[in-house]
C-alpha cells in the first residue's frame, strides 16, 4: 500500500511500514533551493514530525544533482532592490536555517539518499541529515570561494559532522570530493553502486522504522542536545535522559522482550 500525493518541486510517498519518501523534484533548477523548495521542505518536514503514521523520512532527489544549493539567479534578481538585496538575503538565509534545524529538531530520523553533486547547501542539507546514503558517483562540495561567496551556512552543518581540518580543506578550496572520501571523512554513512543505492537506504530505514518511535525520538533529540554541552553537564543531562527512558512503556516492554526472547510489541510511549 501506497500514499502519494504529487508537487510540482517536492514529491512525497508513506508506505506501511511508515517510511515517508520526500523526492526534490526540480530537475530544471538542479533541485535548488529556491525560496519555494524551502518552503515545502520546511513544511513537510514539520508535518512528518507531527504525522503519528510516519516513522522515518528519506530525502531523496531526481535528475543528476541532488541538490545544488542556493538558487543564484534567484538571489541574483533581488539585487535589483533599493537595498541591494539585502532583505531578501537576510529573508533567505533565515528560512535555510529554519528548514536545517526542523531537520535537527524533527523527532523522527532522517536519511539523505543522495544521487549526483550536492554541493553549497546541498552539502549543507546532506550534513544536517541524521544520516546519509550515496551512490559511488555522488559527489560533495562547498565551491562558493570559488565565486567570491565563502560557504558559510553549509560550514555551521559540515563542521559538526567532520573533523574541522576536513571541513576547512573543503570550504578553503572548494574541490568537490568524492562519494568513497566522503564516508572516510563521516560525511555520509555508505557509498553504494547506484543501481544498490535505493534498496540500501530503504533497508536502513526499515531497521529504524521497527523500532518504537518514542525511543528514537528521545534518543535523536538527546544526541543533538548533548553534543553542544561540556562533559560533565553532558553525562548529567545523558543519566537523566536514561532515566526517563527506563519509566517508559516501550523500555519495560522492551527489555521484557529481551529478558524472555520474544519480540517486543511496541505501543511508541
Amino acid at each position: 500500500m501506497t500514499i502519494a500525493s504529487q508537487t510540482n518541486i517536492l514529491d512525497s510517498a508513506l508506505d506501511a511500514r511508515g517510511i515517508l519518501r520526500l523526492t526534490l523534484n526540480d530537475e530544471k533548477r538542479r533541485n535548488a533551493l529556491s525560496e519555494a523548495m524551502l518552503n515545502r521542505l520546511l513544511e513537510a518536514i514539520h508535518a512528518a514530525g507531527d504525522d503519528p503514521e510516519v516513522r522515518v523520512v528519506i530525502l531523496a532527489s531526481r535528475g543528476p544533482a541532488f541538490c545544488a544549493g542556493h538558487d543564484l539567479k534567484e538571489l541574483t534578481a533581488a539585487r535589483a532592490e533599493d537595498d541591494g538585496g539585502g532583505a531578501y538575503f537576510t529573508k533567505i538565509m533565515a528560512l535555510c536555517a529554519s528548514v536545517m534545524q526542523a531537520i535537527v529538531a524533527c523527532p523522527k530520523p532522517v536519511i539523505a539518499e543522495v544521487r549526483g553533486v550536492a554541493t553549497a547547501a546541498g552539502c549543507q542539507l546532506v550534513a544536517t541529515c541524521d544520516l546519509a546514503v550515496a551512490e559511488d558517483g555522488a559527489r560533495f562540495g562547498t565551491p562558493g570561494v570559488h565565486i567570491g561567496l565563502f560557504c558559510s551556512t553549509p560550514m555551521v552543518a559540515l563542521s559538526r559532522n567532520v573533523s574541522h581540518k576536513h571541513a576547512m580543506e573543503m570550504l578553503l578550496t572548494g574541490d568537490m570530493i568524492a562519494a568513497p572520501r566522503a564516508v572516510e571523512m563521516g560525511l555520509v554513512n555508505k557509498a553504494v553502486p547506484e543501481a544498490e543505492l535505493s534498496a540500501t537506504t530503504e533497508e536502513m530505514a526499515a531497521k529504524i522504522a521497527g523500532k518504537s518511535t518514542m525511543t528514537l525520538a528521545t534518543g535523536k533529540s538527546a544526541f543533538y542536545r548533548q553534543a553542544e554541552m561540556g562533559l560533565s553537564e553532558a553525562y548529567n543531562y545523558a543519566a537523566q535522559v536514561m532515566v526517563d527512558n527506563m519509566l517508559t512503556h516501550d523500555a519495560e516492554e522492551g527489555i521484557g522482550a529481551f529478558i524472555e526472547k520474544r519480540h517486543p510489541q511496541w505501543q511508541d510511549k
